[in-house]
């Protein structure tokens, strides 16, 4: 994408956000501190002029839902919509994630990946750049892997709900989790689901591991919803909270140990119970837990407009504090070893010189080529700067080759990001260019100017929370009695 049209897709982002948002302007102001903060990022390197920080987040609200394959994730999802639009039952029936979104239009419309791809507002934009690394599909990449599904539904008005593949039903584990990823960062809610028909929980220790124990470090930890579905097959066991449980001690061995663990099922294919007490305890804990849930989905949009501001804050302060730091230690560990490579091979090269000037006993000709610079000679002075010349291709050659060295050892430092990996990997080339003097210690494009405009994008984005607080919260009572008051009083 050229420069002219990610300023275009900006424009046209303000523009959506102040139509669907009149009476929110937090979306739209922090869509210019995005751009502030895109011209530090481009100036150090770490962003193309073509890229935005603003891409990598959704800007409307998004709840996905993961879980293992036939753990009634797509039931879930139909019954809260009030409509059948996901394909449901024991196998894997659907290998896709499948973005869902509110449709003015009465039919359900199925709309191919590439109508994710290019709009900035959805959480897989320009997401075929990954799909191009990861593949394992062939040509088919994008449609291949996503797809956006369309409905009426009130329920989804407003916000965007992601169904993904069942974990141990995906051919292509490793493009799943890593897209998985890339969705749980996004997104406001996480529904984790799990199958209470499989009562052995140990058996699904990878992942447990992935989807629990991942998790539970975030600072966004609070996002995820742990949810054991169909428990309503436990009914005619002789001790049934002895599966709810063995499934708690499972979480609680991934490293869950706190936060809610809801116990749900679906009335309309549940298995029927009959014993009534029985029946009625799993039917008002059923009720509560997905009256809960349903709580958790509605408010998610105020939970966005947070979301994106404490992104701003956040990714300024992994600029300035942890960015930053790691550019000026790779820089000073750079400059070290390819002083010290210099050092050895200009050493070399003199010892290797001094070798073959003594063997050939020709000293002499060091002497007349000192003489003929005195003299203005010209051909000792074309020696000297060949000579410097070499001098100076192995210095090229050896920073070319640490920087090399050190870029190798990245992905081992930032683990599974790999967005950070490549970004800290371009402004790490950026600050080792050739046309770059050594000496200078600061990353390239660091300086007092940028260094301001992280400290403004910081107090916008808390100014953009104090907003937000503004219109949500009223803890003195003062704009409640302002609205009680007659007109006239107010007059």
């Amino acid at each position: 994408m050229s420069t002219t049209n990610i300023l275009k897709h900006l424009a046209n982002l303000e523009k959506h956000l102040a139509e669907e948002h009149p009476d929110n302007p937090v979306l739209t102001k922090a869509v210019h501190s995005f751009r502030k903060l895109d011209g530090v990022a481009q100036a150090l390197g770490l962003l193309e002029l073509n890229e935005s920080y603003a891409t990598y987040v959704t800007w409307w609200p998004m709840i996905a839902v993961l879980g293992t394959f036939s753990s009634g994730k797509s039931t879930f999802i139909n019954s809260y919509l009030n409509m059948t639009l996901q394909r449901t039952g024991n196998q894997a029936v659907d290998d896709k994630f499948t973005v869902i979104c509110y449709s003015r239009h009465d039919e359900i419309k199925t709309l191919p990946g590439v109508a994710l791809d290019a709009d900035p507002r959805f959480p897989f934009y320009q997401i075929s750049h990954s799909i191009d690394e990861i593949a394992e599909a062939g040509p088919q990449r994008i449609d291949a892997y996503i797809q956006l599904k369309t409905c009426p539904s009130e329920q989804i008005r407003g916000k965007i709900l992601i169904d993904s593949p069942g974990f141990d039903a995906d051919s292509q584990r490793t493009s799943t989790l890593r897209l998985t990823q890339h969705i749980i960062d996004l997104s406001d809610l996480v529904l984790v689901f799990f199958d209470a028909r499989h009562p052995e929980p140990g058996a699904m220790k990878d992942t447990l591991e992935y989807l629990v124990a991942a998790t539970i470090n975030r600072p966004d930890a609070n996002k995820f919803l742990y949810i054991l579905n169909q428990i309503d097959v436990t009914a005619k066991e002789d001790n049934p909270e002895e599966v709810i449980s063995a499934w708690q001690r499972s979480l609680a061995q991934a490293g869950l140990l706190a936060g809610r663990f809801y116990r749900i099922y679906d009335k309309d294919a549940a298995t029927p119970i009959e014993n009534p007490q029985i029946r009625e305890r799993f039917e008002q804990k059923r009720e509560e837990d997905l009256a809960d849930i349903s709580t958790r989905m509605q408010q998610i949009e105020i939970e966005r407009s947070y979301r994106i501001a404490a992104m701003l804050e956040q990714t300024a302060n992994t600029i300035e504090n942890q960015v930053i730091g790691k550019l000026e230690t790779a820089l000073d560990q750079w400059r070290s070893q390819v002083l010290t490579l210099d050092g050895i091979l200009v050493g070399l090269l003199a010892a290797l010189t001094g070798i073959a000037l003594t063997v050939t006993d020709s000293w002499h000709l060091l002497k007349e080529c000192i003489d003929g610079i005195s003299a203005g000679g010209i051909l000792p002075i074309i020696t000297i700067m060949l000579l410097l010349g070499v001098i100076g291709y192995i210095h090229f050659a050896v920073r070319k080759s640490v920087a090399r060295s050190i870029l190798k050892q990245l992905p081992q430092e930032f683990g599974h990001d790999h967005n950070a990996a490549k970004q800290f990997s371009r402004a790490f080339s950026k600050s080792t260019a050739g046309y770059r003097p050594m000496f200078l210690k600061k990353p390239a494009g660091w300086n007092g100017t940028n260094r301001r405009i992280l400290a403004e994008v910081k107090e916008d984005a808390n100014d953009y929370i104090q907003m937000l607080n503004d219109q949500f919260t009223d803890p003195s009572g003062h704009l409640e009695q302002e609205q009680n008051q007659p007109a006239t009083e107010q007059a």
